[in-house]
């Protein structure tokens, strides 16, 4: 990771941006209750708590076979069997050790772990939060492709099946979406979360889509927890949550908004590379990306440099594929992409969606209309808050979608992202993708055994997608976080798993 050295010069842009932190900074007054505060967010009351501002709200009640489960797993409140090194190797959780044989794995249950509620984790437990995500519908992205039944294997084991051997199993029970919570979370219609985690912080209480309350829950098995608990309030809003990181209503904020992290202190805020890749998703199944040569067209329309350079200020990589910088062992397996030639695409209408909830994205859409309708198309943008947008982009009815998009985000491994966004039965499958030679690629990539051979067959997937133009790589994202300068131990985590933990407080 690294920070910025110096303030750039104060554009046009920049007073801009200036000018909106202020008015946020007014509007957002009170967003944190209680405490003194200061430009910096150095003074505070001393109640040991961190207060946070998250950039997007829930959307599914922060159930954990959602992307709501991220959330959770931020908070340290919601907890897997296992998780992942910084390499993508799996090593223990909830689970202390496992072995396989065949497509079956052996996982044995860590002693001495409770949940909020007092409960004892055992046996049970997991089989029950692993069926509840098995057979959810839709399934948890990680789960894509992927079929498996759990059993109890005595009190402290269970065992994992799989309808085929499956390599990267423990990979997959490491994501958020897999975590395993007590009884009381399963009881209603929906998967409810308060209270029913393992980590070092307990969730009490969650006002819907405003804000979330944890407290340190002091029999965790892990050890007791620095702050006493964390405040977090929902800020779709990225020059609120900037304004709020420089008026000290916040302690730690996610996804600084680009335009914004140039007006901070330099020593509040870190760039953390990320295995995100922003992406120009084209409808293959109905409109005018249907015709391989428009999407063709479109591709060689689009001047990535340019949102390189104008959106996001240099603070991004350009792409040169789907797998970013993030992962280098891509660019050095990657060859020479097969393209379509391209037609003319004069007078084809086509709509672009994207979401406000990340402040570049607009931006992006925007340039992207100019550079289209210069190349001939009709373009026109709907532009939405995630929430108010998902919904019809999972159902095709854009022909155009920009997407902020985490390559790495489940299992520490791409095989499953590309299976979710490009397979025929792909659970996130903007584009509507229904391509055989794609889906064989994705097939062989997920049953390739981890190392290099795997690494080879995931780049002849991502090479598989690219020749149908169906995805258009921009660039590749540093996601932006600031911390106040009395913040300690805030992890600065490129899959976005982690946020506060065991060791994070304020002094």
């Amino acid at each position: 990771m690294s920070r910025p050295s110096e303030k750039p010069r104060r554009t046009r842009r920049g007073v801009t941006a200036l000018l909106s932190a202020v008015t946020a900074t007014a509007l957002l007054g009170g967003c944190f209750a209680g405490g003194g505060s200061r430009a910096g967010g150095g003074s505070r009351s001393d109640d040991g708590r961190i207060r946070v501002a998250m950039m997007q709200p829930p959307r599914s009640g922060l159930s954990p076979l959602s992307d709501d489960a991220f959330k959770l797993s931020r908070w340290s409140t919601a907890e897997t069997l296992v998780r992942l090194n910084p390499d993508g190797d799996a090593l223990p959780s909830l689970a202390t050790e496992w072995r396989q044989q065949g497509r079956t794995w052996t996982f044995t249950l860590r002693e001495g772990v409770t949940f909020h509620d007092g409960s004892p984790l055992a046996s049970a437990d997991v089989v029950r939060s692993l069926s509840a995500a098995a057979t959810a519908s839709p399934k948890p992205r990680i789960l894509d492709g992927v079929d498996l039944t759990v059993r109890a294997d005595g009190p402290r084991a269970v065992t994992v099946t799989t309808s085929r051997a499956d390599p990267l199993v423990p990979q997959r029970l490491s994501s958020p979406q897999l975590s395993i919570l007590s009884a009381k979370a399963y009881r209603g219609r929906s998967v409810n979360p308060v209270g029913a985690g393992t980590g070092p912080f307990v969730l009490v209480r969650a006002d819907g889509t405003s804000s979330a309350t944890l407290d340190r829950y002091d029999r965790y098995w892990g050890g007791r927890a620095k702050a006493a608990g964390i405040d977090v309030r929902y800020v779709p809003d990225g020059t609120a949550r900037a304004a709020a990181l420089r008026s000290g209503e916040a302690d730690i904020v996610e996804a600084v908004p680009v335009a914004q992290a140039g007006l901070l202190d330099p020593d509040l805020v870190t760039e953390v590379p990320m295995p995100r890749t922003n992406t120009l998703y084209l409808n293959t199944e109905r409109g005018a990306f249907r015709d391989p040569a428009l999407r063709a067209a479109a591709r060689e329309a689009v001047d990535a440099r340019s949102l390189v350079a104008g959106v996001y200020e240099g603070r991004a990589d350009l792409a040169h594929g789907l797998l970013g910088p993030a992962l280098p062992w891509a660019a050095k397996l990657r060859g020479p992409a097969r393209r379509t030639t391209a037609g003319d695409p004069k007078g084809a209408r086509i709509t672009i969606g994207t979401f406000t909830d990340r402040a570049e994205l607009p931006e992006v859409a925007q340039l992207l209309q100019q550079q289209l309708r210069e190349a001939g198309f009709e373009v026109e943008l709907d532009v939405r808050e995630y929430a108010h947008i998902e919904a019809d982009a999972l159902a095709g009815k854009f022909d155009a979608f920009v997407l902020s998009r985490a390559t790495v985000l489940d299992s520490g491994d791409p095989a499953a992202y590309l299976y979710s966004d490009f397979a025929g039965d792909g659970s996130f499958n903007i584009s509507q993708l229904s391509d055989p030679a794609v889906d064989s690629a994705l097939s062989a990539a997920a049953a390739t055994g981890t190392g290099e051979a795997r690494r080879k067959a995931v780049v002849a997937a991502e090479a598989a997608v690219l020749a149908t133009d169906a995805a258009v790589p921009l660039l590749h994202e540093r996601v932006i976080q600031g911390d106040a300068e009395n913040v300690v131990g805030a992890a600065h985590d490129p899959r976005e798993r982690e946020l506060v933990t065991l060791d994070t407080h304020v002094r």
